[in-house]
């Protein structure tokens, strides 16, 4: 876009110095420091986009390469009066976060109170409804992959067991697609103490596994519960034994015999999509 100027706003900021002390959330990143600090970083236009248009956490700044902010106006625009917007040249950008910034655009926005279960099973809507409860999932390309899935294939909300990997780690609301920061999730000590409160709650738990003894998902899904809480274990280990045998229902994606199980978030999205449809 030759010849072309950032959007004039007052809130706008000439990154001529990295001493800012507003900086200080870029400054060396490091994710897991700023869960202390009840701060994240969301990366690339599509996750802004997510952050102002329909997320729930409110922007204390924005990040971006001098590219970029040409080509933002309208979604700048969107950013609070008194939010700073810090424009720079992407080597300044990549040279103050000590990593290079993806597509050129960064923001830090502000953690908000993670429900508890009860909480979380209290706001959902009445009647129909589906949940994803993931145990020990660790790795956050999954974990991204897996709250997408839920977004675009209308699962109510995700419930996290406490070693399950943060959801607003930069790197797990990227690969969501913003994700992260719209479906809402709960945290639990453990999934199989959850699994009473769940179905008190009207739920039916399905532990998915590729093992036998379990029902052919499709076959569960021709006549599935109005209430589902979906069970997903971590890569290569899947679900706890206990868990898989205090789940209503063990079920199975049919797949070719002579090969590995699936990747989890891959899983997650045909058992959604199945149940889904029916």
């Amino acid at each position: 876009m030759s010849g072309s100027r950032p959007p004039a706003l007052p809130n706008l900021v000439r990154l001529d110095t990295l001493d800012d002390p507003r900086l200080e959330p870029y400054r060396d990143v490091r994710d897991r420091d700023l869960s202390a600090r009840d701060v994240f970083l969301a990366e690339s236009e599509s996750v802004l986009r997510v952050l102002l248009w329909r997320g729930h956490h409110p922007v204390r700044s924005v990040l971006l390469s001098d590219s970029r902010a040409e080509k933002l106006g309208d979604l700048l625009a969107l950013v609070p009066a008194g939010t700073p917007i810090f424009v720079g040249p992407q080597d300044r950008l990549d040279a103050l976060t000590g990593f290079h910034i993806h597509r050129g655009v960064l923001a830090c926005a502000a953690r908000v109170a993670v429900p508890t279960l009860p909480s979380l099973l209290a706001k959902l809507p009445r009647g129909p409804s589906t949940l994803v409860v993931l145990e020990s999932l660790t790795n956050h390309d999954n974990l991204g992959a897996i709250f997408r899935n839920a977004a675009a294939l209308g699962a109510d909300a995700v419930v996290l067991d406490e070693r399950c990997c943060d959801p607003l780690y930069r790197k797990a609301i990227r690969v969501s697609v913003g994700a992260c920061l719209v479906v809402p999730y709960a945290r639990v000590d453990g999934v199989r103490p959850a699994l009473a409160a769940l179905r008190e709650a009207g739920f039916t738990t399905v532990a998915l596994t590729p093992n036998e003894p379990a029902t052919d998902l499709r076959d569960f899904g021709t006549a599935r519960p109005d209430r589902v809480a979906l069970l997903l274990g971590s890569e290569g280990p899947g679900l706890e034994v206990d868990t898989l045998g205090a789940a209503d229902v063990r079920a199975r994606i049919r797949q070719r015999s002579d090969f590995d199980s699936l990747n989890v978030a891959t899983a997650c999205g045909i058992a959604l999509h199945e149940l889904a449809h029916r």
